[in-house]
């Protein structure tokens, strides 16, 4: 017998949402498996990235990139000296 997730009963016996509403009471969405939350709390979501991830650098704003973006300025000032 295969299971049909449509059943009543299943439905009715699946593990709650454990989030609460801004009312305060709990949320009574069946919760995601293996998850603590339903699909509108962030159970589907897999959180933040692990380990040091979120530390990566793109370099934009190292003494390099600085330091050619002062450079073109100044070089776009005389210009428009020139010009002007």
């Amino acid at each position: 017998m295969s299971i049909n997730p449509m059943e009543p009963e299943i439905l009715a016996a699946a593990p709650r949402c454990l989030a609460k509403t801004r009312r305060g009471t709990a949320c009574q969405s069946p919760a995601v498996k293996g998850r603590k939350r339903c699909r509108m709390h962030g159970g589907t979501n897999p959180g933040a990235p692990k380990g040091n991830q979120n530390a990566r650098k793109h370099g934009g704003y190292s003494a390099k990139t600085l330091e050619a973006v002062r450079y073109m300025k100044a070089i776009a000032r005389l210009v428009r000296d020139d010009l002007a």
